[in-house]
């Protein structure tokens, strides 16, 4: 079994993804302790450090086979002012350090689109020749997290770099023939639970998959599905897009419902086993904020297929 450590963790998405795929937690590191009681309650056995990133020293991890993180994506957001490297919150030089201080065989990050603009090229370029100085090779890739069985339109840059003697093993995986179901399909028991009797008439409504869900930041952003533009696309989906509610609509209800925290858990592709701690808003933030399990789990599995190909050609 491959191991690894994550930065910025969250509520646990990619860590989940990678545990899917194989790897075996080292350490988790997150700064936000809603997100770490969530880690928490799901895996007690992980070892969860609550902190910043910033004062996290990791050469006691040297060797490690994964560093994987979501490191915090509003400097690069077309919802934000798109500050990149000049915002506060910019954690890859952090990131970049630790992976200087453990020398993994591999990385795994994940951010937003905006990332990929034109305007940031210069700095993208800036992270794959600090890498490149530290012997790895590197990409970027947008993956779109419907091509991974997940009913939502969510596109992810993904960053990997591999040790140059690993790299050439490495591929991106490959979508899936078989489209993610609609949203009502998705939902449906879930809006049913209180015997809504209007429940297999929405589901007929919601037969396309969910737009991006937008978590928001601990500056910005509420228990709401997104800009103006989200919200529009929910409505065509026979969902109220302004909030979440606690639970699934009366028998009597008559309108669009809201979708409540564990509705939207489930369109990221977490399993409802997955619990969240927090008011609605913290859980929401969390949720909205996470990089879904399937895509995490479908890259990591490329990375484990590249480590073991390195192994098996090593011995042959």
């Amino acid at each position: 079994m491959f191991n690894s450590i994550e930065l910025c963790a969250g509520a646990g998405g990619q860590a989940l993804g990678l545990e899917m795929a194989g790897f075996h937690h080292e350490l988790l590191i997150e700064l936000e302790p809603s997100a770490c009681s969530t880690l928490r309650i799901n895996r007690p056995r992980w070892n969860v450090l609550e902190g910043d990133l910033r004062k996290f020293e990791a050469t006691k991890f040297k060797g490690i086979d994964l560093v994987a993180g979501g490191v915090p994506c509003p400097p690069f957001s077309k919802a934000g002012k798109q500050l990149g490297e000049s915002d506060e919150r910019n954690l890859f030089p952090d990131a970049i350090r630790i992976v200087d201080e453990c020398r993994p065989q591999a990385v795994m990050f994940e951010n937003v689109r905006g990332l990929l603009d034109p305007y940031f090229e210069t700095y993208r370029n800036h992270i794959e020749v600090q890498l490149e100085k530290l012997g790895y090779s590197s990409e970027w890739k947008l993956l779109n997290a419907s091509d991974f069985g997940v009913s939502q339109l969510r596109p992810r840059v993904v960053f990997v770099a591999l040790r140059k003697d690993i790299s050439r093993h490495f591929t991106w995986p490959e979508p899936m023939k078989i489209k993610p179901i609609s949203v009502g399909e998705l939902l449906y028991d879930l809006m049913n639970e209180n015997g809504w009797l209007e429940s297999a008439k929405w589901k007929e409504v919601a037969s396309g998959i969910a737009p991006t869900l937008v978590g928001g930041s601990k500056k910005h952003g509420g228990p709401d599905l997104g800009p103006t533009r989200a919200k529009q696309a929910w409505s065509q989906l026979g969902v109220d897009g302004k909030g979440l509610w606690d639970s699934a609509p009366p028998p009597e209800f008559i309108g669009m419902p809201r979708l409540t925290t564990r509705m939207t858990a489930r369109i990221q592709g977490f399993p409802d086993s997955w619990e969240f701690f927090g008011k609605k808003t913290a859980v929401y933030r969390q949720i909205g904020n996470a990089f879904p399990p399937p895509v995490a789990s479908a890259v990591a599995r490329q990375i484990q297929q590249a480590l073991m190909s390195k192994h098996i050609f090593k011995v042959a």
